[in-house]
């Protein structure tokens, strides 16, 4: 059981484990802790590469190994980009991220604008900042730290497989978390708003 246990929101995390100090976290946290990581860095740029989230571990102030820790992308993401991007929409990479492995994932996914190491709570000041150019900005995500941007955002899209605070903050909610109900939903607005304005006429 760790004890002196502490947390570093978007940094990483510190404790005593049977008496000996352990850090696991992202190269800020060992920047503040002071603890130099020696090649560790170097090691971890390819897995950063291929699109890994790397985290490293360090024991009684010395580097003790990293761990290379990726989401699979899940197949229909790709296309929901392209389709959203065809029908003229600007898609923003959001992450916590180091700005190597979003970038590899942003490659992946055919998107080029990309805000990476963003620290919690600072994802709804990224929409604010979208929203001050004058764009209506709807916001996907299915995280804790999602939820003030989702709030934020004109449209807030929460995964129905995420955090319950991030489903109360949004405004739409997709059951399957699957990306594809995206593009259903603005259809589904699109035809709907079509049918007012044509009752109107008819009114």
């Amino acid at each position: 059981e760790p004890t002196e246990f502490r947390s570093f929101a978007g940094r990483g995390i510190t404790g005593r484990i049977a008496g000996r100090h352990a850090a696991l976290g992202n190269e800020h946290l060992f920047e503040e802790q002071g603890i130099a990581l020696g090649d560790l860095p170097g090691m971890a740029e390819p897995l950063r590469r291929d699109g890994s989230t790397i985290v490293f571990i360090s024991v009684e102030g010395r580097p003790a190994g990293l761990l290379a820790v990726s989401d699979p992308i899940k197949p229909s993401s790709e296309e929901v980009v392209r389709q959203l991007q065809r029908e003229g929409l600007r898609i923003v990479m959001v992450t916590g991220d180091n700005r190597t492995s979003a970038e590899a994932v942003g490659r992946r996914l055919g998107i080029d604008e990309i805000e990476a190491e963003v620290l919690p709570g600072r994802k709804g000041e990224v929409v604010r900042k979208l929203q001050r150019e004058g764009r209506i900005v709807a916001m996907a995500g299915d995280g804790i730290n999602d939820a003030p941007a989702l709030a934020q955002a004109q449209v807030g899209i929460a995964m129905g497989t995420g955090a319950d605070i991030a489903m109360e903050s949004a405004a739409v909610t997709l059951l399957r978390g699957d990306l594809r109900g995206i593009v259903r939903a603005r259809r589904l607005s699109r035809a709907t708003m079509r049918n007012i304005r044509q009752n109107l006429l008819l009114a």
